[in-house]
């Protein structure tokens, strides 16, 4: 039985069209490999420029920082040297005026501070210190730290011992730091009743926790209250305004520290904010 025949005129044409669609296809290829290519540019154009711009957004939060720090020291000096009477008496009212002066000084220096240290962790130039030390040493500190402060005798700040909580490896001072922005929020929104700080260990993980007898936080601003500048509105807090850096600084630390922070609260029911992070951090340890 013969086997199927061509027809040349017939294959010549198949072969033509395949031939067409072939270069049709490679020239939509190459059109694509084009814009994929203009697509990357673009990309690390913006990726460039989103550099630049944090490190132009760093450099004059570093600099402006530097920068207040003298007129800021200046007018705390000053406010010192007269509510001292070092030139003489002041009237009550003189008093209070000047108080004002010293403690709205204050908030601005450590606006400045949290503002220095929010442009080092941006910028990657915050420097990590671990070294070995005992959680009771660390709480021993900040009792001494808030004891000169603690001004309202219906408010409490209990620390309790760390039992359990094993020698830890991590960055006293950043540690140390974080758990002063909780508890310094703890102390400014509770009227009545205590602050509490605990630490307890699981496993290779340490929680340290700072509950307060407080005005407490609706639920829906738990996650805004760690972004910058970050403010709940309330009465209250009105009345006493802060920065609004030092829970969006407390983040990022407890970050570079291998941990995180969360928040627990309810309006009228306090609130207790903890900070977890390892028992070692990671990285050549020295011997104990």
């Amino acid at each position: 039985m013969d086997g199927p025949t061509h027809d040349p005129a017939q294959l010549a044409r198949a072969l033509e069209e395949c031939r067409r669609e072939a270069v049709a296809l490679r020239s939509e290829l190459e059109e694509t490999n084009r814009g994929v290519l203009a697509l990357y540019a673009e990309l690390d154009a913006q990726a460039d420029q989103l550099r630049q711009a944090t490190e132009l957004k760093s450099r004059f939060l570093a600099y402006m920082s530097h920068e207040f720090r003298t007129p800021i020291n200046s007018i705390r000096s000053i406010a010192r040297l007269l509510i001292d009477r070092v030139d003489g008496p002041l009237t009550g009212e003189q008093e209070r005026q000047v108080n004002f002066i010293q403690s709205t000084a204050t908030e601005f220096a450590e606006m400045v501070d949290d503002l220095l240290d929010l442009a080092k962790v941006e910028a990657g130039r915050v420097e990590i210190s671990p070294a070995w030390f005992e959680m009771v040493d660390l709480f021993s500190a900040l009792r001494g730290m808030f004891k000169p402060v603690l001004t309202n005798p219906d408010v409490h700040l209990v620390f309790e011992e760390p039992h359990g909580v094993p020698k830890l490896y991590t960055d006293d001072r950043k540690l140390s730091q974080i758990l002063r922005n909780f508890i310094s929020n703890a102390l400014k929104f509770t009227s009545r009743g205590e602050v509490r700080v605990s630490a307890r260990c699981d496993g290779q993980r340490v929680t340290f926790a700072v509950a307060d007898t407080g005005i407490g936080i609706d639920p829906e601003h738990h996650q805004s209250i760690f972004d910058d500048f970050s403010q709940v509105q309330s009465p209250l807090q009105k009345r006493l305004r802060g920065t609004g850096l030092g829970l969006a600084l407390s983040k990022r630390l407890a970050s570079v520290l291998g941990g995180s922070v969360q928040v627990d609260s309810a309006l009228g029911k306090g609130s207790v904010f903890s900070l977890t992070i390892p028992v070692s951090l990671e990285g050549p340890q020295p011997h104990e």
